[in-house]
């Protein structure tokens, strides 16, 4: 999944205080509580009156002297899924005296702060990233676990920073943060909190999306109090917020949210209370995926399509313990029903309820079967919450049903394996040592399942939750009870629903990059993507190398040679919103989303890790990175300290314009190009070694004949429209290969009418299996009851059970049979093409030997024949191979016999495409003549027609 799961117990809540005015502020309040018992005592009042009374005045003075929200402004400018959010806040105390202030501020879970700065009247605190001591370890464990169950959210954290202002006196609250957005469900989500609370003069959200590959789809979603809407399956369609903008071209969006003062009432009487959501996708059309390079640093973006969804084995292992009585049972069954509903009939499943006992549905996994999804929900219907929990018990079990299931069907390498666990507690039965229980599963486990963990509530043991899917190649969620938890379990599921690949392998010449993250994969699933970021050894290399080796109930290989040019960012490039400080700003984007994928990983590294040698080692390597990109990580502590910065330069650079983010950066990029896109040159050498016969061009026919040396050309004069036979084998080896014509005008003073092009190459391939391919100029498509698109702009490999098809970028297509028979299709194209070109086909047969002796069609009647000249004019070399080139009023110079036709022959030289500037031929003016049968004899009815007219083949029809 993407680039691993995300650290969810690495949460930590950053709280910053700073108090002026020698560290005193009045509270008048207090006086108060201290002089009005006494007054009123002597009124005859009672206790309980008196505690309402100066309630009600502490909270007249609150309204009175509660800070104003002036400006709240969030700008977040998105370059290839990579976001750099700035907030800049403004406030005023109002009141009379000193008063604390407090800037609160959800950031995403995944997000690093990079910076945070403060103006305090006239004095300037910058944030400084250093390292955290060792001596408050402990502490910063305890505090971030404490902030994840308070802040109510998921998938959040919260930022917080209190100060005194002096009356009548301004605060200035700037916060940077960088993420790297994670598709889910076939989309990318981008979360802003606006929480201001208040309502206020200036609110202003803007997002600008930069997507080199073009935006395929985006849509703005209506204000979510609770991240948790939106999850589920049921999506509101109110659109976007009132007074949203949205900009939008191929490649850049820019959205802004900026409501009046009245327009925020209107959403909220009192301000303005939820997240801006914005959702996008981007376009694909290479199945390697999306590579990008700037300067010495690369990213590859692999989220293949059209592929076919991977069988299932899942077990749904589901917490029935005392506990999960009332909604939080309720509505894990009503969730369950409707994920058994949406399993394929190709997955296999199981069902344990556990609590101090493990009581098993089935004793082995079974089909997806009207009555087996029945029955199911008739189980899951009767589960009643009852005793302890016993997590390290039902894992086991769960875990051993899918081995045996595996083992006895042999299907490891062509099914997906896994758990869905289910607890809202911590183990209470049997196991209760988190550590035994992580060891016992990862070693039962052996890396051949994955375990994605649900967690209800807040009295669930995240932490191994969260352990037990990084070390088991899954992922973990938290599911909060109080809200919809049956819409967040069905979402988490959809997010697993469907995988594509399995062991997946991406790799680079290891002499050409340094410094990858991860490589190997165990799942990728629809709607997922998987990043990888590197760094190049060499700035001058031309091309990167890049090879995708994955299972898919098959083996696949996806390869590529990607260009790799001069590409600069420019010196006034901004790489994120923070201020510069001392050090200069990096302005590669890449270079940040490498830094922090590869802190990501070692902090996951540094979670799953028991050995503390190791643990310390990787702590030190993500300290010194995350000290490097000024990152705020659990290594990582953020100190303020008075900048020399004058205020008006940090208020030009930090308001308004801090708060749009890098501006300057979307200028430069939108003008250069990120992604080395599809070219019509042909790869670096692709001089294709094949035999000459072959069909290309108008199209001209070549046949060459080995034994005799010898090499003869023709002419077919074909139809638009029409379908010729070029190789009809059905009956024998299985394989029949059809060419369709497109027509063009002729060319300026030519002699013909019309010129005609191969549009299509369709091969139809009958044994072992039946398989179907067409192939034109710009994608080849393979359905052998998979159905596979593979675009030609794209080098790459796929192979199943005796064929493969192998396509090299803009250049050819080779297919290969049983490793006997190989065709290689030439791919041309124009950049501009004149009236009378079309981007075409050439067909070439590179091996024949597969093919039967009765094999016929254009080019296949002559594949086991031999040819021989049978007259000689006078004077002609015996050298039949370099005979001198006729004279235009001269006679035809040969006699060829071939198949027992006697055909009159010239020497010509005729260009081809297979790398050959030109060949040597022997030219049959007549081409009915040296064929079998007449030119309608070798037209199709249909691309894979594989009847021939001759009596050779068997039926018509797929």
């Amino acid at each position: 999944m993407a680039s691993g799961p995300s650290v969810g117990s690495l949460k930590w809540e950053t709280r910053i205080q700073l108090v002026t005015l020698d560290g005193k502020a009045r509270d008048e309040s207090a006086e108060l509580k201290k002089t009005l018992p006494r007054m009123l005592t002597v009124a005859c009042l009672k206790q309980s009156h008196i505690a309402h009374l100066i309630s009600e005045i502490e909270t007249s003075i609150l309204l009175k002297t509660k800070p104003l929200m002036t400006e709240f402004s969030v700008k977040s400018t998105i370059i290839s899924r990579y976001a750099f959010t700035a907030v800049s806040c403004r406030m005023l105390n109002r009141a009379s005296e000193d008063q604390e202030i407090e800037f609160l501020m959800q950031i995403p879970a995944a997000a690093f702060i990079t910076n945070f700065t403060m103006l305090i009247g006239d004095t300037v605190y910058q944030g400084e990233i250093t390292e955290r001591e060792k001596k408050n370890g402990d502490k910063v464990k305890e505090d971030r676990n404490k902030t994840t169950e308070d802040n109510g959210e998921k998938g959040t954290e919260m930022f917080r920073a209190s100060v005194v202002i002096p009356s009548k006196d301004k605060a200035v609250f700037l916060l940077s943060y960088e993420e790297l957005l994670q598709r889910r469900l076939g989309k990318y989500e981008h979360v802003i909190s606006v929480r201001p609370q208040q309502l206020v003069g200036r609110l202003t959200v803007e997002v600008n999306i930069l997507e080199s590959s073009g935006i395929a789809s985006l849509e703005v979603l209506p204000l979510h109090n609770s991240r948790q809407k939106g999850s589920g399956r049921a999506e509101d369609d109110a659109g976007p917020p009132p007074s949203t903008v949205i900009n939008q071209n191929e490649t850049f969006a820019k959205v802004i949210f900026k409501p009046s003062v009245v327009q925020q009432a209107r959403i909220a009487q009192n301000g303005v209370l939820g997240d801006f959501i914005i959702r996008y996708d981007v376009n694909r059309e290479q199945s390697i995926g999306d590579i990008q390079v700037l300067n010495e640093y690369f990213v590859h973006y692999f989220a293949p399509k059209d592929l076919p969804p991977l069988p299932k084995n899942v077990v749904f292992v589901l917490d029935s313990s005392a506990s999960m009585v009332g909604t939080k049972l309720r509505q894990t069954k009503d969730a369950l029903f409707t994920i058994l509903h949406d399993l394929r009939p190709q997955d296999h499943f199981n069902i344990i309820g556990f609590s101090n006992r493990i009581k098993v549905w089935k004793d082995h996994l079974v089909s997806v079967t009207p009555n087996n999804i029945r029955d199911g929900k008739v189980y899951i219907h009767h589960m009643s919450p009852t005793g302890g929990t016993d997590i390290n018990g039902a894992l086991q079990r769960g875990i051993r049903l899918l081995n045996d299931y595996v083992a006895n069907n042999d299907i490891g390498d062509r099914s997906v394996s896994l758990i869905i666990f289910l607890t809202d507690g911590k183990p209470t039965v049997g196991e209760t040592h988190t550590l035994k229980i992580l060891n016992n599963t990862k070693e039962a486990a052996r890396g051949q399942i994955c375990i994605f963990t649900i967690g209800i509530g807040n009295d669930v043991d995240f932490k191994l939750l969260e352990k037990l899917s990084l070390e088991n190649c899954g992922l973990t969620r938290r599911v909060h009870e109080e809200e919809d938890a049956g819409s967040q379990l069905i979402g988490f599921y959809d997010e697993i629903r469907t995988p594509l690949l399995s062991d997946i392998h991406i790799d680079y010449p290891p002499s050409v990059v340094e410094q990858v993250t991860r490589t190997l994969f165990p799942n990728y699933f629809n709607g997922s993507e998987i990043i990888i970021a590197g760094k190049l050894v060499d700035k001058k290399i031309d091309r990167l190398h890049v090879e995708v080796r994955a299972s898919n109930s098959k083996f696949v290989i996806l390869k590529t040679d990607v260009p790799v040019g001069p590409q600069k960012a420019g010196n006034d490039v901004i790489g994120s919103a923070r201020p510069k400080g001392d050090g200069e700003e990096d302005p590669n984007h890449l270079k940040r989303l490498w830094s922090y994928l590869t802190v990501k990983e070692l902090l996951n590294s540094w979670l799953q890790n028991d050995d503390e040698q190791e643990k310390e080692q990787l702590k030190q390597k993500a300290q010194a990175l995350a000290m490097d990109s000024r990152f705020l990580t659990p290594f990582t502590s953020m100190k303020l300290k008075k900048s020399t910065l004058q205020i008006r330069k940090l208020e030009d650079s930090h308001g308004m314009s801090a708060a749009t983010g890098p501006v300057t950066v979307m200028q430069s990029l939108q003008g250069s190009n990120l992604q080395p896109g599809s070219t019509l040159k042909k790869p670096y050498n692709p001089r294709i070694k094949v035999s000459r016969t072959s069909a290309d061009g108008d199209p001209h026919f070549v046949v060459d004949f080995p034994l005799s040396k010898l090499t003869v050309c023709f002419n077919i004069d074909g139809q638009p429209g029409d379908i010729l036979r070029l190789v009809s084998d059905h009956a024998d080896s299985g394989v029949t290969v059809n060419g369709a014509l497109i027509g063009a005008p002729a060319p300026p003073n030519g002699h013909k009418k019309q010129r005609t092009y191969f549009r299509t190459i369709t091969i139809l391939i009958n044994k072992p299996e039946r398989s179907y391919l067409e192939i034109t100029p710009h994608r080849v498509i393979l359905d052998g009851g998979d159905r596979l698109v593979l675009p030609c702009n794209q080098s790459m490999v796929v192979g199943s059970r005796g064929l493969e098809v192998s396509v090299s970028a803009n250049a050819n297509v080779t297919v290969t049979i049983q490793g006997t028979i190989a065709f290689v299709i030439l791919i041309h194209l124009y950049k501009k093409p004149a009236p009378y070109q079309r981007d075409h086909l050439g067909f070439y047969i590179s091996s024949s030997k597969g093919l039967s002796g009765n094999c016929h069609g254009l080019l296949g009647q002559f594949l086991n024949q031999d040819a021989r000249l049978i007259e000689e004019p006078a004077g002609l070399s015996k050298n039949t191979t370099s005979p001198p080139f006729p004279k235009a009023d001269e006679k035809p110079e040969k006699v060829l016999k071939v198949k027992g036709h006697q055909v009159p022959v010239v020497w010509k030289q005729r260009k081809i495409y297979n790398g050959e500037e030109q060949i040597d031929c022997w030219f049959a003016r007549n081409a009915a003549q040296l064929l079998d049968g007449e030119y309608k004899d070798y037209l199709a009815a249909h691309p894979f027609d594989s009847e021939t007219a001759l009596g050779l083949g068997l039926s018509r029809g797929l």
